[in-house]
């Protein structure tokens, strides 16, 4: 039996993932192959360092930080992301709060960050280096169309992986797993809407047409997706956990209270389920 974790992103609002990543580490469930989007997975290597509660404390330290995330670091022609690439990638992992390498190097399964590619506009599929004390594999997931720069790794050109797989949970039943626990980010009743900023992104990015043809379809491809993901859950074929609701987190949230309150929803969403899920993982 293998075992996969889905983790979708939504920037901050993505800490109600780690709130449920934390439960299943107290609940000792590790899964054998770990795959996320944007910030799913920026936050997610910290389950897989078995690290409990460590972007719980990122986030309520760092979030009104202007280092970590604000309009200056855009301005910043060094740094050209709204988020501040040194401080959040670098900073905070290697000095301020550390991130555990030698526990996420031993993991045994795999660990993998979705990515656009700009010149396809399909998803690329990156495994996440177990020693990169900068991040760029996490960077490039993370990469809002827009707040961030191009990221170029192998020759190719990447931003956000949640253009092209919001949701890659595909993914993980084509690397074999028979139990997929997918955690989202929205409630189950969200419906994406077109981005109000196409007109600017096709501007911004016409140098990559399939790029822009992705960011058209996007709402349409990921409400799809989210309605057959949904079905797979009736019929038992995967289990999702799900917020009831994000509270009113911002996905540039602030508000370190608001943040601490969708944690723990995220943490009491999986202890309410932790029979149930032991069970599933065969634990």
């Amino acid at each position: 039996m293998k075992t996969g974790l889905v983790l979708e992103g939504g920037a901050l609002r993505a800490i109600f993932s780690s709130g449920v990543c934390d439960g299943l580490l107290e609940g000792k469930l590790m899964a054998d192959y770990v795959i996320g989007v944007s910030a799913g997975i920026a936050y997610g290597v910290s389950y897989v360092s078995q690290q409990p509660r460590r972007n719980l404390q990122v986030v309520t330290t760092y979030a009104p930080d202007r280092r970590y995330m604000g309009v200056n670091n855009l301005r910043d022609k060094d740094n050209n992301c709204y988020f501040g690439l040194k401080f959040a990638y670098d900073t905070i992992p290697n000095q301020l709060i550390p991130f555990d390498y030698d526990t996420f190097a031993a993991f045994p399964g795999e660990v993998e960050a979705v990515v656009t590619d700009l010149d396809t506009g399909g998803a690329g599929y990156l495994p996440v280096p177990r020693r990169d004390r900068f991040s760029k594999t996490l960077q490039a997931t993370c990469a809002l169309p827009i707040l961030f720069p191009i990221f170029e790794i192998d020759g190719h050109h990447y931003l956000d992986g949640g253009v092209a797989d919001a949701i890659p949970w595909r993914r993980a039943l084509e690397k074999g797993c028979d139990r997929v626990l997918v955690v989202l980010s929205r409630p189950r009743a969200y419906v994406r809407k077109p981005d109000k900023l196409m007109p600017l992104i096709r501007r911004r990015y016409r140098a990559y047409p399939r790029f822009v043809d992705a960011m058209e379809t996007r709402a349409e491809r990921y409400n799809a997706g989210r309605q057959e993901l949904l079905r797979l859950e009736q019929a038992g074929q995967l289990k999702v956990i799900a917020p009831v609701s994000t509270l009113g987190v911002a996905r540039t949230e602030r508000n370190t209270e608001k943040l601490r309150l969708l944690w723990a929803a995220g943490y009491q969403a999986a202890m309410e389920r932790m029979e149930e899920l032991q069970a599933y993982f065969g634990r």
